[in-house]
């Protein structure tokens, strides 16, 4: 018996049916397509005008339950990486469970902001690898149109909403997460936040007159770490595994910025061809891009590629996750 690795055997996307595109944003705010499309590469965005982000989720978990003709009552263990619950608590993972069906499920919420995903699936693969549990949910999940200030320029072009899901399931042929590297730095934190609605700003007028529960951002500092630091470990984590360039089949970005995405695979060595990217049409999702990409090219992914999984969010929080895929769609 092989060495029991987590394996990706499914992934669902779900993405709200309204788009906004840039022409319609610049009519709300000071703003152009020109000057969207060239500082970030989005065109458009969906949004979510109803439901909350476990809507979304239950509906990508639901549809891929159905895909792979798994009874919900099977599932173990639930993982959501989120910054948008539907509540301070319970937990959202805990109303996915209730609303998909999933009742011998335990699960929790996980808070790494755009790494949020990844962090979620490297946890949840530990829970595979320990052999006590045999189907994990992991999600990716937001709704940052609920905490988007859409007279900020600045942050209300760049989010959208979105929900993505995978499956894991044990492994012995060698296929599924390989390695990771997760970092954080706390002292990144003021760059970009959502200053109130906890306890050092709890809810208030004040908090309320004063847009603390929107998201606040600084984007030239935003962007210096994030092009040095999810470039860095996604080169890093090749190192690791004496991975070259020829290797990667695929690079699996965080969709926040065409820059910041074509700069990592500069780093790695990797052409165009090799990078999955649909933030033209998403916008970024926070914890949603990573199984939204995922979602979007499960068509020509193949048994045995090998992907590199690389996020830079909030906080600061960052970082890269070698897996390989483990089956034929």
């Amino acid at each position: 018996m092989g060495k029991v690795t987590a394996a990706i055997t499914g992934v669902q996307g779900y993405v709200p049916d309204f788009v906004m595109t840039n022409d319609e944003l610049a009519k709300i705010v000071d703003t152009s397509d020109e000057w969207i499309t060239s500082r970030t590469g989005i065109k458009e965005r969906r949004i979510q005008k109803e439901g909350a982000s476990s809507d979304m989720a239950a509906a990508a978990v639901a549809q891929l339950l159905e895909k792979k003709g798994i009874d919900p009552m099977e599932i173990d263990l639930v993982i959501c990486g989120t910054v948008t619950p539907d509540y301070p608590f319970p937990s959202t993972a805990n109303v996915i469970c209730d609303k998909v069906g999933m009742k011998n499920a335990w699960g929790f919420d996980l808070i790494a902001a755009c790494s949020g995903f990844i962090y979620a699936l490297t946890t949840g693969a530990q829970f595979i690898e320990t052999g006590k549990h045999k189907k994990v949910i992991v999600i990716g999940v937001d709704k940052m149109s609920s905490i988007l200030d859409y007279e900020d320029r600045t942050t209300c072009v760049i989010f959208g909403d979105g929900a993505g899901a995978v499956l894991l399931e044990p492994n012995e042929e060698g296929l599924g997460v390989i390695d990771s590297i997760l970092r954080s730095d706390g002292s990144g934190r003021q760059y970009l936040i959502q200053p109130g609605g906890g306890s050092a700003n709890p809810p208030s007028h004040k908090t309320v007159d004063d847009r603390l529960h929107f998201v606040k951002q600084e984007g030239k500092q935003v962007f210096k770490f994030a092009v040095t630091n999810m470039a860095e470990v996604s080169a890093e984590i090749m190192e690791n595994n004496n991975l070259t360039s020829d290797d990667v089949d695929w690079l699996v970005p965080h969709q926040a910025n065409l820059r910041i995405i074509d700069a990592t695979a500069n780093r790695m060595g990797l052409p165009s061809e090799k990078v999955m990217i649909n933030i033209q049409k998403y916008g970024n999702t926070t914890a949603g891009t990573l199984p939204l990409c995922l979602w979007d090219y499960e068509s020509q992914l193949k048994k045995g590629d090998t992907l590199i999984l690389s996020a830079f969010g909030g906080g600061f929080t960052w970082g890269a996750v070698y897996l390989k895929w483990a089956y034929n769609s």
